[in-house]
């Protein structure tokens, strides 16, 4: 599975995760209510949301005047298992590299 980097460097954002985590928690949000309980602005808010929206992480309806915003769980679902599959390839590098560290100090104890 091929890792997407747009979708990463987005979640890469440290609001924009504590956002996903205030949406997943609660089943959604507006950006006022995302603001009520983040140290940015409503703006600053909307901004990330739009971004969040245009990578598909999550989807709004509208609602009123506002629009509520809901975590994709598909999308969501790719990321970890793109976040999955690099953790499996960094695994396997850092037991290549024990491995190796274990036979060099072996030799230097010969």
């Amino acid at each position: 599975m091929a890792v997407d980097n747009e979708l990463w460097s987005v979640i890469g954002d440290p609001t924009r995760r504590e956002m996903l985590d205030l949406l997943l928690a609660s089943g959604g949000g507006t950006a006022t209510s995302l603001s009520d309980r983040l140290p940015v602005t409503r703006q600053a808010v909307a901004k990330h949301l739009a971004v969040l929206e245009r990578i598909g992480l999550v989807h709004a309806t509208t609602s009123g005047r506002e629009r509520v915003y809901t975590v994709d769980e598909d999308q969501l679902g790719r990321a970890v298992a793109q976040l999955s599959t690099v953790r499996d390839a960094w695994d396997g590098r850092l037991q290549r590299i024990k491995r190796m560290a274990e036979t060099i100090q072996k030799t230097r104890k010969r």
